[in-house]
């Protein structure tokens, strides 16, 4: 009682989640009257961070550095635009299908939405589009990023829950195409209500030059999931691969990105890199103190309660984990409730632990775009001037399919584990 006080106290106050976890656990240890639990605690921290699958992480944020200043997203947003421009509410489509072909680059919700934002959005407005709208559509284009490989949320979470990394971001696949077909659906029937413009119909010999011109940006993608999904490489082997791939691709194909860039690309990914791994051991202390205070066995006792089979249990975490998403951002979300959860998940229920890690990640990327914090949709407003609680409002539809993917994949697991061995 006294920690959770002392923790809600700190994070109420704007102490950073990380440096949180780690002052509950000295709050914990001093409460307990065990001082001895003092010479454990730092050994936990680097426990949480000594693994070799959390090396993809800054590797994976270099890849989007340097496609953002490669001048790759522009071609992939050209190359949408050659498939879906012309028809009604084109640009719509174009949104979403270039955040598509993003996240399998990029991994990073806040990220996409921010590169994205700028490009969009503009683009959108001399359509004729509502600019809100607009904005708040990429929002939900971003959501894609933490879903489609390769995932910073999905290598944090294989870290937490022990399973392969390879493994699920190879779960992400499905899902993100299934959440973009989706979206696909929604933008279809709001444009025969709204009324949406087309775009101007390209000629077969344009559509035929922007494919080509924009066809090498596709090599990394296909470098980085092809690579898993053929098993020539790990998670981590493919971020290098793919962080390569990238930097050839902007040097001598777009011709945009220069060598000369490189230290401040990988320093801006290494301050981003610590950030995310200081949580990931705080992660670990906060686990260490969960256990030890024997929460799960608790929270455990009490879902049975309420939740008598693993679909149940599955709808509940649903709601919960969509509570938490809109207060707390996703990876100390993660950090927070997998501990909790996931052992309750796998021993009583017998769910598999990386369905499971699908589910989580989703709901808490949802809450991104959920009030109060909906952070995704501050970043938009940030980059186009839209106001936050309009775009929420305006793109209500998208939230809905998005909680209808999250009932599909509660009641059919298969949709996150076909395409695994």
């Amino acid at each position: 009682m006294i920690t959770s006080a002392a923790f809600m106290a700190v994070m109420l106050v704007g102490v950073p989640i990380g440096l949180c976890l780690c002052l509950a656990g000295i709050v914990y240890i001093l409460a307990s009257g065990n001082p001895l639990l003092f010479q454990t605690y730092p050994l936990q921290m680097f426990g949480g961070v000594d693994s070799y699958g959390l090396i993809a992480i800054p590797l994976f944020i270099l890849i989007g550095e340097i496609m953002n200043g490669g001048g790759i997203t522009r071609r992939i947003v050209d190359l949408a635009m050659a498939f879906v421009g012309s028809v009604r509410g084109g640009l719509a489509y174009v949104n979403v299908l270039a955040n598509m072909f993003v996240s399998s680059i990029l991994g990073s919700a806040t990220a996409q939405v921010a590169i994205m934002a700028q490009i969009m959005v503009p683009e959108m407005e001399k359509q004729g589009y509502d600019k809100t709208f607009a904005a708040g559509l990429t929002a939900y284009g971003g959501m894609l990023g933490p879903i489609i490989p390769p995932s910073v949320m999905f290598v944090v979470y294989s870290v937490l829950a022990q399973v392969s990394v390879s493994d699920m971001l190879i779960a992400g696949i499905l899902p993100g195409i299934l959440l973009t077909g989706l979206f696909f659906v929604a933008i279809a029937a709001m444009g025969f209500v709204y009324n949406y413009p087309r775009a101007e119909r390209q000629t077969l010999r344009q559509r035929v030059a922007t494919v080509l011109n924009a066809a090498p940006t596709l090599a990394i993608p296909v470098v980085i999931v092809g690579s898993i999904l053929g098993g020539l490489a790990n998670a981590t082997e493919s971020a290098a691969v793919g962080a390569v791939a990238a930097a050839l691709v902007g040097r001598y194909w777009t011709k945009q990105f220069s060598f000369s860039r490189l230290p401040e690309m990988m320093l801006r990914a290494g301050v981003y890199s610590a950030i995310v791994l200081f949580l990931v051991a705080a992660a670990a202390v906060f686990s260490w103190i969960l256990i030890y205070g024997k929460v799960p066995q608790e929270t455990a006792a009490w879902i049975q309660t309420v939740a008598k089979d693993p679909v149940s249990f599955m709808l509940l975490t649903n709601v919960i984990l969509l509570v938490i998403g809109t207060v707390i951002d996703g990876v100390p979300g993660l950090i927070m409730t997998v501990p909790i959860l996931l052992p309750i998940a796998t021993e009583v229920y017998g769910i598999d632990p990386r369905h499971f890690g699908v589910v989580v990640v989703i709901n808490l990327v949802l809450g991104l775009l959920s009030p109060p914090v909906g952070l995704c949709f501050f970043v938009a407003a940030a980059v186009t001037g839209a106001k936050p609680g309009k775009m929420f409002l305006v793109t209500m539809p998208f939230f809905g399919v998005a909680c209808i993917l999250l009932v599909l994949l509660s009641l059919y697991p298969f949709l996150s584990l076909a395409l695994l061995k």
